[in-house]
């Protein structure tokens, strides 16, 4: 019998079987939710590049230069279809696609909510948080290679040593009530769904793909700063406790496998 597992190919932490990317995350609660087959491969910052060129995955974007593709994670291969699929939006109508009789994590006529949905949480939070996660994000890669290639390449894009990422005094607390107000903004369409679906979710009962990426972005903050951290006790709190409530509903597809 032919092997029918997805390769899920993922980020790596210095801790073994750890999940912390957002973007990568977002695929991994898909697979979970649908329940499909899949086992994870770990590449290293440097790595993925050549694994993508490799496995004949498509680029997901373009350098600052405008021109030389850039390759990023979560990436799958699926040895059903002998498929490879980049970025977790394109992955997540693939599996919709190719396994209909699994839930569905993209609803019929929800497509255009889900990827709205995606890019508004990362505005209200990437911007006045992230700098902060990124920095933390740093201290547990794999020592070596996967450090020197995250701080070279971020210095170059962000345009600051490392040691500058994170704000200080008064523009970090100005930043972390910036991050609060933001998910105070993302709690209204969740208040509206509730009225509307009698759900918890965006779509009503069962979580799509908008949940699964705010949810990435809970689990990248509550990595970075530590489940323990005075940072995440925090904001698990806000909105009355709805996030830490919405993350822990969210566990049982979170598995890493």
């Amino acid at each position: 019998m032919s092997d029918t597992t997805i390769v899920f190919y993922d980020i790596p932490f210095a801790e073994p079987n750890v999940c912390w990317s957002p973007n990568t995350w977002k695929t991994r609660y898909c697979l979970n939710y649908k329940g499909l087959p899949y086992r994870t491969e770990w590449v290293e910052y440097p790595d993925i590049e050549a694994l993508c060129k490799k496995i004949g995955a498509e680029a997901t974007g373009v350098d600052d230069d405008g021109v030389t593709p850039y390759y990023t994670l979560p990436v799958i291969y699926d040895p059903t279809t002998n498929r490879v699929i980049s970025e977790s939006f394109k992955i997540a109508i693939y599996l919709d696609a190719t396994y209909p009789d699994t839930p569905r994590v993209l609803p019929p006529g929800t497509r255009g909510l889900q990827t709205s949905f995606n890019h508004l949480a990362m505005l209200r939070t990437y911007p006045h948080v992230g700098m902060f996660v990124r920095a933390k994000v740093y201290e547990r890669l794999p020592r070596g290679k996967s450090q020197e290639y995250f701080k070279r390449t971020r210095e170059i894009s962000f345009g600051k040593k490392i040691e500058e990422w994170a704000p200080k005094g008064e523009d970090a607390i100005k930043a972390w009530q910036a991050f609060e107000n933001g998910l105070k903004l993302l709690d209204l369409p969740y208040q509206v769904a509730m009225e509307e679906n009698e759900g918890d979710y965006l779509c009503g009962e069962n979580p799509t793909f908008g949940d699964f990426a705010l949810a990435g972005i809970f689990q990248w903050c509550k990595t970075g700063y530590g489940s323990d951290s005075e940072e995440w006790k925090e904001i698990t709190g806000w909105q009355n406790g709805r996030w830490g409530k919405f993350l822990e509903d969210l566990d049982k597809y979170a598995k890493v496998v």
